[in-house]
């Protein structure tokens, strides 16, 4: 009965195993997770997720094809001129944009009325577009009020 047992369990052990080494993402997820709507091959979306992951958030990226990702930036309320390359969705909020982890930190804990934030465009030296940079933009990221206006949240000079 005791060899019996041994067998079992070594297979399950090993799988265990093999299911945590293979999903690094769920053996180490431990931030709040931020959905990350975009398209194929945007590098710059890929760098906002690794400053999001480096600041404690887990990312779940979604690729979608161009025309559905500007549809769902429409149909969550970002205007047009708000846009930017990739959507970020958490706790109830549309985060557009470059917007740096320190104001999603500060908007999850104020949790104001709002649609959530953007940062317009892609700014040079935003988390993701060369943060830190030399050439860095200023930028504002904005609240985006229920109402389709918007308000300074954070300025980057």
């Amino acid at each position: 009965m005791n060899m019996k047992r041994k067998y079992v369990l070594k297979p399950l052990r090993s799988l265990s195993i093999a299911i945590l080494v293979s999903l690094p993402g769920l053996a180490h997820a431990t931030g709040p997770v931020i959905e990350i709507l975009t398209t194929e091959g945007c590098s710059c979306c890929i760098g906002w997720a690794r400053h999001l992951q480096g600041e404690g958030y887990t990312t779940d990226a979604r690729k979608l094809p161009s025309s559905e990702l500007q549809q769902r930036k429409l149909q969550l309320g970002v205007r047009q001129d708000l846009a930017s390359c990739h959507t970020g969705l958490i706790g109830g909020y549309v985060v557009e944009g470059h917007v740096p982890a320190r104001e999603i930190a500060r908007l999850l804990s104020e949790r104001p009325d709002a649609v959530g934030l953007a940062v317009p465009d892609m700014p040079v030296g935003s988390p993701g577009m060369g943060e830190g940079s030399a050439d860095a933009e200023p930028y504002d990221v904005l609240l985006l009020r229920k109402d389709g206006t918007t308000q300074v949240f954070a300025s980057y000079r």
